[in-house]
């Protein structure tokens, strides 16, 4: 599982018929204090997630994994939104 963060929405009228109907949203993994790192991606959402929230995302294999996305060609899934983070004792992410 990966932290990241959802930067913005996709739109794709034209998609795989597995995929109609379902949210995608662009992510970019950030580290356990909120800070960016890496390229932002397209992931399935799956819990409602929207633009500002920090995630939990899984890739590859285990983003087909889900109910929502069992049997569909995706690559990265949101499969939680993080109400907070606590590293070494400190909260250090809590959602308002």
């Amino acid at each position: 599982m990966l932290i990241a963060k959802v930067i913005g929405t996709t739109v794709a009228t034209i998609k795989d018929e597995k995929l109609v109907g379902r949210k995608l949203l662009i992510v970019r993994q950030t580290d356990e204090r909120g800070s960016p790192l890496g390229k932002p991606y397209v992931a399935v959402d799956t819990v409602d997630a929207g633009v500002g929230d920090l995630v939990l995302t899984a890739a590859g294999s285990s983003a087909r994994q889900t109910n929502i996305t069992k049997d569909t060609p995706v690559d990265a899934v949101i499969m939680a939104v993080i109400d907070s983070l606590e590293v070494d004792g400190q909260i250090v992410f809590r959602k308002s």
